[in-house]
């Protein structure tokens, strides 16, 4: 297998997407307030469609074939996901809302992008890698992304003046609306429940649970606006990022140790503790390893929250992906069939 020929079709991709819109946004082709609408289409329309489709595709049977792999998936990605939002808030000093996008970009593998285009030319495609993809994307797609948006509350987070209203000349500058003050403790929950992001996944994983197959005929509409997630959102992070004064930090370097490091090192040892089967093993360490997921900079950008550190640290896992990738898979590889 050619870790070159890989990274070629799977990272250089979003390097020059990125790159793309950096320059448009440095060239005034495309602003701040643009980035801000490709986010919103991205997040309320294109990644639920995306996030359904990758889900409601999965056999119920296969999903329950190998409960150590689902249960060890569950537990360690999560365990991972709230260790970069406490980690935030207790090392860094943010703010609750400022954690959650941090977990949502530190704590989550960018398995529905990159899952198929990294696993599929080294183990090919079968029913394990189809097996393993289909269950990290439940997780990260039907559970951190509510835990993340339960802990923003979105429908308490303002959004910038400027996306939402216009100055009328002559007065005063409009202060942006305050958070309501939350009366019930389940207020939250059920601000994170009426985002497309959150309720999409969680149908298509009811549909498989009491095992309703979604129709072949209907995929083409969803596909059409579920292909636009990616390319527009990695398009709008290079537009933001090009507002924003790029530096690296200690902050952004914890980022990206959490999701290279920390999160493929625990599956590897908790998966080799409980004997997994090798090759479900290695397979869940590479989807583990994979750089931060979309969605977490799809959100920070639509509310304006954590941009250029959040941002950075999607350009610095990427980037640094090209030589942690061939490390876990032999890595992996020698753990996982150690006797």
């Amino acid at each position: 297998m050619e870790f070159g020929q890989m990274i070629l079709n799977a990272l250089l991709p979003i390097f020059v997407i990125m790159l793309l819109g950096y320059l448009s946004g440095k060239t005034n082709a495309f602003t701040g307030e643009n980035a801000r609408s490709f986010n919103k289409l991205v997040l309320n329309y294109a990644l639920p469609a995306a996030l359904f489709l990758s889900i409601v595709k999965a056999d119920r049977h296969l999903l329950f074939e190998d409960l150590k792999l689902l249960i060890i998936s569950i537990v360690v990605i999560v365990a991972c996901f709230m260790w970069a939002f406490f980690g935030c808030k207790k090392f860094f000093k943010h703010s609750k809302k400022e954690a959650a996008v941090c977990a949502l970009i530190a704590g989550s593998p960018t398995i529905g992008f990159l899952g198929f285009a990294v696993l599929e030319p080294i183990y090919g495609f079968n029913t394990s890698t189809g097996l393993v993809i289909a269950i990290v994307a439940i997780v990260v797609n039907a559970i951190t992304i509510p835990i993340g948006l339960y802990l923003l509350d979105p429908d308490t987070t303002p959004i910038p003046a400027s996306s939402t209203t216009t100055a009328t000349p002559g007065a005063a500058p409009t202060q942006p609306a305050a958070p309501e003050k939350k009366k019930k403790g389940s207020n939250a929950f059920l601000n994170a429940l009426k985002q497309p992001v959150v309720w999409a996944p969680i149908l298509a994983v009811i549909f498989i649970l009491i095992g309703i197959r979604f129709p072949k005929g209907l995929d083409p509409t969803f596909d059409l606006i579920a292909k636009a997630n990616a390319g527009v959102a990695v398009f709008a992070a290079g537009v933001t990022l090009s507002a924003q004064k790029v530096q690296f930090d200690w902050e952004i370097c914890y980022n990206t140790l959490i999701k290279l490091f920390l999160m493929p090192g625990a599956l590897l040892i908790v998966g080799k503790l409980f004997h997994m089967e090798p090759i479900n093993l290695q397979m869940l360490v590479m989807a583990g390893a994979l750089p931060p997921a979309f969605s977490g900079i799809i959100i920070g950008s639509r509310y304006q929250i954590y941009v250029r550190t959040g941002t950075s640290s999607l350009a610095m896992s990427t980037f640094l992906f090209m030589g942690t990738c061939p490390f876990w898979y032999w890595l992996a590889g020698l753990v996982a069939n150690m006797h």
